[in-house]
């Protein structure tokens, strides 16, 4: 798995795909902790936490396999993580962002441009 993480993140369509992939597991893990916490019970609530530390678990082998330079790549993953965290909050939750959410958003995203583009 290592050897096909690291061939992928050899290049900047490959690595933004993993990158992806990372942020989608741990927004979906931290969601499914959030559900069986707050939102089920009984078996359901089991589920969801089962489900929670899979994909944390996966987030963790994902994140970690390549051997990349994460803190280079931090502004790009935090984008990424915000982003993906909307929608998740939206589609699991039914959360509308708000003026607040979309002003701070915007300078998550201008700041992960300027750590991804000068920081190389």
């Amino acid at each position: 798995m290592r050897n096909l993480l690291e061939h992928i993140v050899a290049h900047r369509s490959g690595t933004l795909l993993i990158l992806t992939l990372a942020v989608f597991l741990e927004a979906y893990g931290d969601s499914s902790f959030q559900m069986a916490l707050y939102r089920s019970s009984g078996m359901s609530r089991a589920i969801a936490i089962m489900g929670g530390i899979a994909s944390l678990v996966a987030y963790g082998l994902v994140v970690n396999a390549a051997r990349w330079d994460f803190g280079k790549l931090l502004g790009a993953y935090v984008v990424v993580f915000f982003l993906l965290a909307q929608i998740v909050a939206r589609v699991r939750f039914g959360q509308t962002p708000t003026l607040p959410i979309y002003l701070g958003g915007t300078l998550i995203v201008a700041g992960g441009l300027i750590i991804s583009i000068c920081g190389e």
